[in-house]
């Protein structure tokens, strides 16, 4: 790799300093009960890059030491006056003494190294550990969909994601007293009961995630550490994966209800257009009826038309005739033989009143 590379690669990908040392606050939850192992507690930082954790634990009072293979890394920490060297991780661990530091970590370091030389760091990290003191090993955590199958592989320098099963047991074999899975990093908007989406599945999880490994020490030097190992941390697959189940069951119930009511409502059209059809079909026979009597009405009146053409016909014949009669009658009376006839009509007259002999 060329010189300069990783750093700017970190740079580039990793975030600003501001922005790292506010992700790192989340350990602080350990960082008070540590005081009570050892004043002020000294700390080892494990390829320890330009050095935020260095300054975070500065500025809480620890004594803190970085030791990072990438002279260009060391750069931004020596700007800093930070204290630090150029070296192998685990070799400067074999040259402390045994029970002599407070905590040991190594952030995003485990996955760039081999697993037996993982397990060599644990076994060293443990010897110099003072009772009750911590190892804080941070690196991705592939639960994460997206990470363990794309982002984690954006860093040439990795070798393969560790689930955080995997890098727990490694502490449990070495023989750490307890330890504490620790997830990190989710938005804040997927914490919570909110519903959430297939995409939230997929990289919603804790992008990254910490083994947070004690120590055996007597109870009273563990009891100060108990609420911060007892404390829940960032969201795992299965949170999330049963929250989607949860939405979907959401929808399924919404569906089957809405379902329910279309069928309620399809019955109940049935019952009106059932109910529609029957009147149309007693609407359709008073029709058929109605067009009977009405056909049955316009042939009486087309026979009563008939008998008034003939009627009126008839009483015209009979103005006729009458005319007719009255005027022969009127030429009867204006003719000369009913004049000449007269007297005669008058002695008829007389011989049909006379009384008739006895």
């Amino acid at each position: 790799m060329s010189a300069g590379f990783y750093r700017a690669f970190e740079d580039r990908y990793r975030g600003s300093r501001e922005m790292i040392k506010q992700r790192l606050r989340a350990y602080e939850p350990f960082f008070a009960p540590l005081r009570t192992l050892q004043d002020p507690p000294a700390a080892l930082d494990l390829g320890c890059g330009r050095g935020e954790w260095l300054e975070l634990l500065g500025e809480q009072g620890f004594r803190a030491h970085g030791v990072d293979l990438d002279d260009g890394m060391l750069a931004a920490c020596r700007e800093r006056g930070l204290d630090v060297e150029l070296g192998d991780a685990v070799a400067c661990l074999r040259a402390l003494p045994d029970n002599s530091l407070a905590v040991v970590s190594a952030f995003h370091l485990v996955e760039h190294i081999p697993f037996e030389l993982l397990q060599t760091l644990v076994a060293e990290a443990r010897r110099v550990l003072l009772p009750g003191g911590l190892l804080i090993m941070e690196t991705p955590n592939p639960e994460n969909l997206v990470v363990g199958a794309s982002s984690f592989y954006l860093d040439p320098t990795h070798l393969r994601p560790i689930p955080p099963q995997l890098l727990a047991f490694v502490t449990e074999f070495g023989g750490f007293g307890r330890h504490k899975v620790v997830r990190l990093q989710e938005e804040a908007g997927l914490r919570g009961d909110t519903p959430v989406a297939l995409i939230n599945v997929l990289d919603g999880v804790s992008p990254d995630y910490a083994v947070v490994a004690q120590k055996q020490a007597e109870a009273a030097v563990l009891a100060p550490f108990e609420a911060a190992f007892d404390a829940g941390y960032g969201l795992a697959l299965g949170q999330l994966a049963q929250r989607f189940e949860q939405r979907l069951e959401g929808r399924d119930d919404a569906l089957r209800a809405a379902l329910a009511e279309l069928e309620r409502h399809t019955i109940d059209s049935k019952l009106r257009l059932a109910g529609a059809e029957s009147a149309l079909e007693g609407l359709t026979r008073l029709g058929q009826a109605n067009a009977a009597r009405s056909e049955e009405l316009a042939q009486s009146l087309g026979e009563l038309g008939g008998r008034m053409q003939a009627t009126e016909q008839a009483l015209r014949q009979a103005e006729e005739a009458r005319q007719q009669a009255a005027q022969q009658v009127a030429a009867l009376l204006a003719s000369s033989s009913w004049r000449i006839t007269a007297p005669w009509r008058m002695v008829g007259g007389w011989a049909r009143r006379a009384p008739a002999p006895r």
